[in-house]
């Protein structure tokens, strides 16, 4: 097995078994594919020194495992501020969306206001986090570490959850894992480390996933703060304190669609 989410094809990528998803054996977890676009994006963007500061996926339908095809272009140029896009296909078509806002960055010295909230327990001072129980053995869920440092302490309990994530393995077989990388495949964990209904119940997926950043994380850790309100009509909200060991960076959202299994 190759110790990457995915693997250089002729035609594109092929997602492997690290990047299975919680829900269906045959499809993806949302963060890697959206690393991927996100990785696509940072390639096409003709800004030095930039960052993206936004960045929202939507899902079209459940993102297969198999050979995946991503394309990036740049739709609104600009020496500061730019806005892109990519799209992830399949041999049936699209089946994720992307665009992001990628803006420029500068040093603002003593006029920086910067959050004062303090940064989360570091992952020494928590405990590994369990995931639910799955009926395949590699996935997602074995692909990373979860550190539990208050709330629910492992994917099956229900309430807030501020967990520290990391990747085990780099998008791409001899690739760095980049820091916007780091983000988004951490950041689509939001709704399943602060379930509010029991998990063998109740399936809350979400059709897209949205990223502000107004810094990139140091280090490989990246914290999730999060916590999900389910509504009485079946949709949810599930939002995220995205943080580094240096503190916040950004935040994270996800709306919910809410069915019985």
């Amino acid at each position: 097995m190759t110790d990457a989410f995915f693997v250089p094809t002729d035609e594109g990528f092929r997602a492997t078994e690290h990047a299975r998803g919680p829900w269906d054996p045959d499809a993806l977890h949302g963060g890697p594919p959206a690393a991927l676009m996100g990785r696509a994006i940072e390639q096409v963007s003709g800004i030095e020194d930039a960052i993206v500061a936004r960045f929202t996926v939507e899902i079209l339908r459940p993102i297969p495992m198999g050979h995946l095809r991503v394309s990036g272009r740049v739709v609104r140029p600009g020496r500061s501020v730019e806005l892109s896009e990519a799209e992830l296909s399949d041999d049936r078509g699209p089946v994720a969306l992307a665009r992001a806002w990628r803006i420029r960055t500068d040093q603002l010295g003593d006029e920086a206001d910067l959050p004062d909230d303090p940064p989360p327990p570091p992952p020494e001072a928590g405990a590994v986090a369990p995931f639910f129980a799955l009926p395949w053995d590699v996935g997602y869920h074995t692909s990373i570490e979860a550190i539990s440092v208050g709330g629910a302490a492992a994917f099956d309990e229900l309430g807030p959850a501020t967990m520290w994530l990391r990747a085990r393995y780099p998008l791409l077989p001899d690739e760095p894992l980049s820091p916007l990388g780091r983000v988004l495949i951490a950041a689509d964990s939001g709704n399943g480390i602060s379930a509010s209904l029991p998990l063998d119940r109740w399936m809350f997926i979400n059709p897209d996933l949205t990223v502000s950043l107004h810094r990139y994380p140091v280090g490989e850790w990246v914290c999730l703060d999060a916590r999900t309100i389910s509504g009485a009509h079946g949709v949810g909200l599930a939002t995220t304190r995205i943080a580094d060991l240096d503190g916040h960076i950004g935040r994270g959202a996800q709306s919910l669609l809410i069915a019985p299994r």
